[in-house]
């Protein structure tokens, strides 16, 4: 009961501001090798018709939604939600006023919405953070209209994390990569609540030219705590060792569920 509770205020801590954030999405916008960007592809994937009502749960900084008025304009009911009260907060920024969408703070564990309500729910990029996973998956097709569909991107077990750990062990830095909902597990944790479920995956590296980019990427990781009293040239010299023809070439390793 204890871990589930400090991982809350750990996520809670990460997710208060979307400094963080930003700053692990810039290296994936800049340097990213499949150009055509996760977050577009993860959309390209939504099938949602006209007169939908959508509930995503952990919207982050919203830009998935960003600029997408075609896709807003077929849901008759859009409702943006995150645990993170200063999350919403960017996302109305980012995403604007529209009369079909609806911003709230809320937990995936307690949906306060009636039974099926929902011809979609999305909940990207968050599933492994839910201290009671099964309890919000539980919530998740409560809520869902029966035979729709629920969206949940995540990253696999041999990413980034697992690059950056390898080369940096030098300073005892473990994979401690948080695997509660992977591309891995995924499939036989949502198979507790869903039926039918299909398994996607991008494929991507990352091909850095700029190393103090990615050194403030890996400061920015909540799995990399360890580093915290490394200095930050010393983290630039591991990297610049490591790269070829002057690039830092990492695999990534991201997908999605579709469940229904």
């Amino acid at each position: 009961m204890m871990s589930k509770i400090n991982n809350l205020l750990n996520v809670k801590q990460q997710y208060a501001t979307a400094n963080n954030l930003y700053t692990r999405i810039s290296i994936h916008d800049k340097y990213s090798t499949n150009k055509m960007g996760f977050g577009n592809w993860i959309v390209s994937n939504y099938k949602i018709d006209k007169g939908m009502k959508v509930l995503e749960l952990g919207c982050g900084t919203g830009d998935m939604w960003k600029n997408r008025e075609s896709l807003i304009s077929h849901c008759s009911k859009l409702i943006l939600s995150d645990f993170s009260e200063g999350m919403i907060t960017t996302t109305k920024e980012n995403v604007g006023n529209y009369d079909n969408i609806e911003y709230k703070v809320l937990d995936i564990q307690n949906i306060p919405y009636e039974d099926e309500t929902f011809d979609i729910v999305i909940a990207n990029m968050m599933l492994y953070h839910v201290p009671d996973i099964y309890k919000g998956l539980a919530e998740v097709r409560r809520v869902l209209k029966k035979g729709s569909c629920f969206y949940c991107a995540t990253y696999g077990e041999h990413g980034i994390t697992a690059y950056l750990s390898k080369i940096l062990d030098t300073y005892d830095i473990e994979d401690n990569l948080n695997k509660n909902f992977t591309l891995q597990n995924g499939y036989n944790i949502l198979s507790k609540s869903f039926s039918n479920i299909e398994k996607l995956e991008y494929i991507d590296s990352l091909a850095v030219t700029n190393v103090d980019d990615m050194v403030d990427y890996i400061y920015s990781l909540s799995s990399m705590t360890a580093l915290s009293n490394v200095p930050k040239h010393i983290i630039k010299e591991i990297l610049m060792r490591n790269l070829t023809n002057g690039v830092l070439n990492i695999l990534k390793e991201y997908g999605m569920f579709i469940a229904s």
